[in-house]
């Protein structure tokens, strides 16, 4: 058997199973190293190469959870959330009160576009936006599962889509330079035009979300949620300038010297220069801080591990050679085999940048030799690229929601955030994908 199919079935298996996701990357992994003869000592090698590469996303994470929990003391958030709760409480009927549910919806998606091309933060907001709504959330018993694929649909179509930010990194700079050094002219190829209509797939999946599958309400303990996110929380015009400005000088460092790392520090300095977080305060709530965000880094710097065995097998290419023997000269299974394999290799992988310059090699002669518009190919290897970030246990764009919906435990990475973000966003985004090789 493929030891990346099986690696990948194993690790998602047992996360379905909930067990824990850290250790089903860790079994993943090992079953994975040695299915593909690499031997327990290799395996291990290999892991363990791989989790250094993990270590700077995970010290990000954790230093913005400091710069969250600073926010969270200032009542910059909170000072947001008890204007919109302010807002409910005026409401006296269903229909005002369903306003306020869409503007809240709204609200979070525009945040999650925007935090991917206008303010090019990506999953920074969540930890310091979405606790303190969490409680106007529940008490408009909103679905968090909406929540989570609202914020994963804002992280992921931007960026296949829109080649600006993130978008112009992943679209330009990875997608269209792998293509070309794969053999396929892409001067004629407009990015945009090619991306479009497997792009409409994730705005299917974001419709059906929110109009059908998580329409009902649903009800949440608001007694946790006092307990961890409103309890003692005190603001005032000063605290919330300072959190402003706080902020402004996080986002600033962070777009000028392209690092999380610094911005959220100097963020948490300001907080702490300002007075609004205590000298003697500060050790408790930077290590509180990153307590919260822990659990993410864990699972990042795991991935990163898995991801390195999964390519020192070796077997990622057998995989696709393995589908090739089954298409023969078949262009609609062709595609449809493509964008399976790039489902389940970045699922594994958890990063769609991280996947296209490995498929892409394998891909694009398979996608001359069947006949693909170069177009087409560059739709197919995107796409393929794409699919398994929504739905993906180490992804960060299931991880990032979940940081947020999970602050008080009542939001489960896999059940609330990996399995509605697979089912919503990778189903339509395999037909929309298949659909759009067929006629561009």
């Amino acid at each position: 058997m493929n030891a990346v199919l099986a690696a990948v079935g194993i690790m998602l298996v047992m996360s379905l199973c909930r067990i824990h996701v850290v250790v089903a990357l860790i079994i993943g992994a090992l079953a994975g190293g040695l299915l593909g003869g690499l031997g327990m000592e290799a395996t291990l090698a290999a892991f363990n190469k791989g989790l250094g590469a993990g270590a700077t996303v995970a010290l990000s994470y954790a230093l913005l959870g400091a710069f969250a929990v600073a926010i969270g003391k200032s009542g910059l958030a909170h000072a947001l959330a008890d204007r919109i709760l302010a807002m409910v409480g005026r409401q006296h009927s269903e229909k005002a009160t369903a306003s306020v549910k869409w503007l809240l919806i709204a609200l979070l998606l525009a945040v999650s576009v925007a935090s991917q091309n206008v303010l090019p933060i990506h999953i920074a907001f969540i930890p310091l936006l979405v606790p303190p709504l969490l409680y106007v959330l529940s008490k408009l018993q909103i679905d968090r599962r909406l929540i989570a694929c609202v914020i994963t649909f804002g992280l992921i179509t931007p960026y296949m889509f829109l080649p600006v930010g993130f978008g112009n990194i992943f679209l330009n700079n990875i997608l269209l330079a792998n293509v070309t050094k794969a053999g396929v002219d892409v001067s004629g190829v407009n990015v945009t035009q090619a991306m479009l209509i497997p792009a409409l797939g994730m705005v299917f999946g974001l419709l059906v979300a929110v109009l059908f599958s998580y329409r009902k309400k649903r009800v949440y303990n608001l007694a946790k949620i006092s307990q961890t996110e409103r309890n003692q929380v005190q603001y005032n015009p000063r605290t919330l300038a300072v959190a402003g400005l706080a902020v402004a000088v996080a986002f600033a460092v962070q777009l000028w010297l392209d690092s999380m790392i610094v911005g959220a520090l100097l963020g948490f300095v300001v907080f702490t220069v300002s007075g609004v977080v205590r000298w003697r305060e500060a050790d408790d709530l930077f290590t509180e801080g990153m307590k919260m965000m822990a659990m993410i880094g864990f699972i990042m710097i795991s991935a990163q591990g898995f991801a390195e065995v999964m390519t020192a097998t070796g077997q990622v290419t057998s995989l696709v050679d393995s589908s090739v023997s089954l298409i023969g000269e078949s262009r609609g299974l062709g595609a449809l085999m493509m964008l399976v394999v790039g489902l389940l290799v970045t699922m594994g992988i958890g990063s769609s940048f991280s996947t296209v310059p490995i498929i892409a090699a394998i891909f694009v002669p398979l996608c001359l030799a069947l006949g693909f518009s170069p177009m087409a190919t560059v739709c197919i290897v995107g796409t393929a690229g794409a699919l398994g970030d929504a739905g993906s246990p180490a992804s960060d764009s299931t991880l990032g929601p979940t940081s947020g919906l999970n602050v008080d435990g009542q939001h489960h990475h896999i059940w609330d955030s990996v399995v509605p973000t697979f089912l919503h966003y990778n189903l339509p985004l395999l037909a929309f994908g298949w659909i759009a090789a067929m006629v561009l």
